[in-house]
């Protein structure tokens, strides 16, 4: 399904039943609404789900130049507005994760509990550079350079040895991504910070990490610890995508959190 918010076009999905509390899922760059389909498999039941493609992902227009968080938080908001859906929990990984922050910190009455998976929420000056490196490669020769980069930089070299299937899905996710949504998305990663504000979060927060994701665990556990009430989840053998990496452990842990009362 597509609908007209904030100036562009977002495909998006619904499953559950009406009158069921809302569950908004937000993708990662360089993936689309389909990463969550482990999710939507067992929460379906209990939830009225949203999944929606980022700016400039898989059938949301992308829109050429960069993007910015700012941008990206105005999306979930004017989406929710198209769709006349008021207060929603919201789920999301990565950049996703940064843009339930984001909405959590920007716009509190929208939120009810919110997920903040693999994400720290804020850019470095190393991390900047190397989102303007890689914005420099897709560029020039567009996204095949970057799949098994990415591949390399998200899943632990025991789940690449492993090889699930879910690797080739998401290589599939990363060679179909817009070059222009992942320049513009990138360059939001590139220039962020919620994690210097996360103490003034109003929402219950659920941070989420999988235990292989480089640094993410560190820079995650400090969110928690900075956010009094948060609550911390750490999974194993997990990398970046923890989602598909560890997906019943993933939905075990967001479930407890949203039944929580």
């Amino acid at each position: 399904m597509h609908v007209r918010a904030n100036g562009i076009v977002f495909r998006y999905e619904i499953d559950g039943p009406e009158g069921a509390p809302w569950l908004v899922f937000s993708n990662s760059l360089a993936t689309d609404l389909s990463m969550w389909e482990p999710q939507v498999a067992e929460l379906r039941g209990a939830f009225r789900l949203l999944r929606y493609d980022q700016r400039g992902h898989g059938g949301t227009e992308a829109p050429p130049g960069r993007y910015s968080f700012d941008q990206l938080v105005d999306d979930a908001v004017t989406l929710l507005d198209a769709l006349a859906i008021g207060r929603v929990h919201f789920s999301g990984l990565s950049m996703g994760g940064a843009t339930a922050l984001g909405l959590a910190l920007r716009q509190p009455e929208r939120v009810g509990r919110v997920i903040v998976a693999d994400s720290p929420c804020a850019s470095s000056q190393a991390s900047a550079r190397q989102w303007e490196e890689r914005i420099a490669i897709a560029a020039k020769d567009g996204m095949e350079p970057l799949v098994e980069a990415t591949i390399q930089r998200w899943f632990s070299p025991q789940t690449l040895a492993r090889n699930p299937p879910h690797l080739d899905k998401v290589r599939a996710m990363i060679r179909a991504t817009p070059v222009a949504g992942f320049i513009g998305c990138a360059a939001a990663l590139a220039d962020h910070d919620y994690a210097s504000q996360v103490a003034s979060a109003k929402s219950p927060v659920l941070f989420i990490a999988g235990a292989n994701d480089g640094a993410n665990p560190a820079a995650m556990s400090k969110l928690h610890g900075a956010l009094p009430g948060s609550r911390y989840v750490e999974l194993q053998d997990a990398g970046h995508i923890s989602n598909l990496d560890q997906p019943a452990a993933f939905t075990r842990a967001i479930a407890d959190f949203l039944h929580a009362g």
